[in-house]
């Protein structure tokens, strides 16, 4: 799988917007790893991205 169709197919997944023919072919690859990586990086640049917007207006 391309880091693009993982990183698309984990963005939809995160505003729950996946379509169900993608999830299936999503689910269909050999290994689950690529997109359990992914979320954690996106979900770790989301809370960082976050803290920083919080610390710009506050400051």
């Amino acid at each position: 799988m391309s880091f693009w169709r993982v990183f698309s197919s984990t963005v939809a997944a995160f505003f729950g917007v996946q379509t169900e023919h993608n999830r299936q072919k999503d689910f269909q690859s050999q290994s689950p790893l690529p997109f359990i990586i992914m979320g954690i990086l996106l979900a770790v640049g989301l809370v960082l991205t976050l803290v920083l917007i919080v610390n710009q207006v506050l400051s």
